[in-house]
This record gives C-alpha cells, sequence and structure tokens, in this order.
C-alpha cells in the first residue's frame, strides 16, 4: 500500500482527523481533513468529534487542541516541532515582564505556548487581533505578546498604546524591505500582500496586510495576475489551487534567493504522520490546571470571533 492508502485507512479504523496549517508541505494539505490559519484550526479542533487529532503544525497549535478537545488524543507527529515566536516568551519571564505593569490586562497572540495562556486575559490571532483588542475600553492598559510586530501593527490601526513584549517570528521578520522595494519595482503592476508578523518598513509597503486566511482571500478576489507575497512559503500550494492563472512572486529570505519556509513547519512529514498515528505516539498532554486556566481566555477569543463573524 502506498503511504497515503495507509494513513488513510489508519485514520478510518481509529477515527481519527488530520489538521493541517497553510505552511505545511502540499502532500500533507492535500491529505488533511481540514487546512486552516491558527484560528480556523482552533474552531475546528473544538469541534471534532474524532478520538485522535494528528495536528500537522507546530506545537502550541497541538497544545490549543488540547486544551479545546481534552477527550481527544491529539498527536504531533514530531515533538521537536516548535516555534521561534513562542520560544521567545518562556512563562517565567514574562511574569517578570508583568510585574512592571500590574493594572494591565494581558493579550496572548496564539502563537505561545499553553503556560502563557495560563496567565493571559483573552488570546488572539492574526485573523481577528484587531477585533479583540478593540473589545476593551479605549483607555484600558493592555500587555500585548509575544510578538512585537504584529502588536505594534495593532497600535497603529487601532490608536493604542499597548506595551509591546519584544518578541517576533523568525520567518516573518526576517524579510527585508529593501527585497521588497527591489520586486516592486521589477513588478510594478503587482500588489504586495503581507502577514502582520512581518517588520514595520515591510507593511508599510503592502498593499494589503491580512492574517493567511485573509492574504489567501485577498489573492482569489484579486484582479491583478502577479502579486507579491510577503509570507511562508506554504501558502503558495493554496494559493495555485485557488488561482492557477496567477503569478505569484514569494518574497526571499536571503540574498540566495531561497524560499521563506518555516523549518518547524517543514519538520512534519507524510513518514511522521503515519508513524504517530499507527503508534498513537508524540501524544500532547497537559495538566488539568494548564487546560482549565488556558481554556478561558481561548473561549473568550472564540465567542468574540463568533460574534464578529471571523471564520
Amino acid at each position: 500500500m502506498k503511504l497515503t492508502e495507509k494513513i488513510n485507512k489508519l485514520r478510518k479504523d481509529k477515527n481519527a482527523i488530520i489538521l493541517a496549517h497553510y505552511y505545511q508541505i502540499p502532500e500533507i494539505q492535500d491529505i488533511a481533513d481540514f487546512v486552516g490559519d491558527s484560528l480556523a484550526l482552533a474552531q475546528k479542533a473544538k469541534d471534532s468529534k474524532a478520538d485522535i487529532i494528528v495536528f500537522a503544525g507546530v506545537h502550541f497549535m497541538a497544545e490549543t487542541a488540547k486544551a479545546l478537545n481534552p477527550n481527544s488524543k491529539v498527536l504531533l507527529p514530531d515533538l521537536k516541532a516548535g516555534c521561534s515566536l513562542a520560544e521567545s516568551a518562556p512563562l517565567d519571564k514574562f511574569l517578570e515582564f508583568k510585574k512592571d505593569y500590574p493594572d494591565h490586562k494581558v493579550i496572548s497572540y496564539i502563537n505561545c505556548t499553553a503556560d502563557l495562556k495560563t496567565v493571559t486575559d483573552v488570546v488572539c490571532t492574526s485573523s481577528n487581533a484587531l477585533q479583540i483588542v478593540e473589545s476593551f475600553p479605549k483607555n484600558e492598559k493592555i500587555i500585548f505578546g509575544p510578538d512585537k510586530n504584529l502588536g505594534s501593527y495593532i497600535n497603529k490601526i487601532s490608536d493604542r498604546n499597548m506595551v509591546l513584549w519584544n518578541g517576533t517570528c523568525e520567518v516573518h521578520d526576517i524579510l527585508e524591505a529593501e527585497k521588497v522595494i527591489e520586486l516592486k519595482v521589477k513588478n510594478p503592476d503587482a500588489p504586495l500582500v503581507a502577514h502582520p508578523e512581518c517588520a514595520a518598513p515591510v507593511l508599510e509597503l503592502a498593499d494589503y496586510v491580512g492574517s493567511t486566511s485573509g492574504i489567501l482571500n485577498y489573492v482569489k478576489n484579486s484582479a491583478s495576475k502577479k502579486i507579491i507575497v510577503a509570507t511562508e512559503s506554504g501558502i503558495l500550494h493554496q494559493m495555485q489551487k485557488q488561482s492557477p492563472e496567477k503569478q505569484l512572486i514569494i518574497v526571499p529570505s536571503d540574498e540566495t534567493c531561497s524560499c521563506n519556509d518555516c523549518p518547524y513547519m517543514k519538520m512534519i512529514t507524510m513518514e511522521k504522520i503515519y508513524n504517530c498515528l499507527a503508534n498513537e505516539s508524540n501524544e500532547i498532554n497537559l495538566s488539568q490546571e494548564t487546560i482549565d486556566k488556558s481554556l478561558t481566555p481561548i473561549n473568550r477569543m472564540l465567542e468574540i470571533s463568533k460574534k464578529h463573524k471571523i471564520i
């Protein structure tokens, strides 16, 4: 049997589903039961009736799925698939930072550990960050972490002055305005779309700033036949499926024009998905206390997203 057929048989026999992020390799996106960004994946995890959830993503995503669906067995094909952004904000250092702002509420980007979520008032994703921030009164004092680029962008468009934790996503923060300008000069008819985890100089050049799903929708609905894309290159697979007639130009990560890949996302392989499903290995376990404390801000996020019809 081919690997895909083996996975499909195991999935059926074990009442399992595969959830995959847009940054996964094309083969994994194509075999997944659902492909989405962080918000959509959290929503799917919560609603799942599967006995096993195989999460083709990174550690914090699998932790969120476990908190939302504690009765399901959540498996991460490679437990080393972490996140530079989540790792930039360990709980002990964040609590020390928070001592300087005792009267501040905490909004945590979903790209953080379950531990950090336990000291958070509400979680957000790039899809709903603006709505989450604006759910607080204008005069509310807020700490936003761990992504300073996203926080800075939300400060700008919401006219806020949130205190920002000094963390970044290594995949997006590495993209340089100079590379973007070069591409825009060579392709003057191509709009630039950018993820808000990019640094401010890149976002200033963008024609559209949005979440992964937002960028996908923009590209699909755009009349432009050529589009410059400043985010992780895995998104191109779904873009090309939705808009095969469009030329998509990814902003490179370095002078060699290398694709802008997340090394953690790309640690997941078809073989690892098969092995963890066959052996029911690499299970994500959280204490009941962590589940309870992290679930409150996650559920608050989902409620606000539902209210604003953000999916």
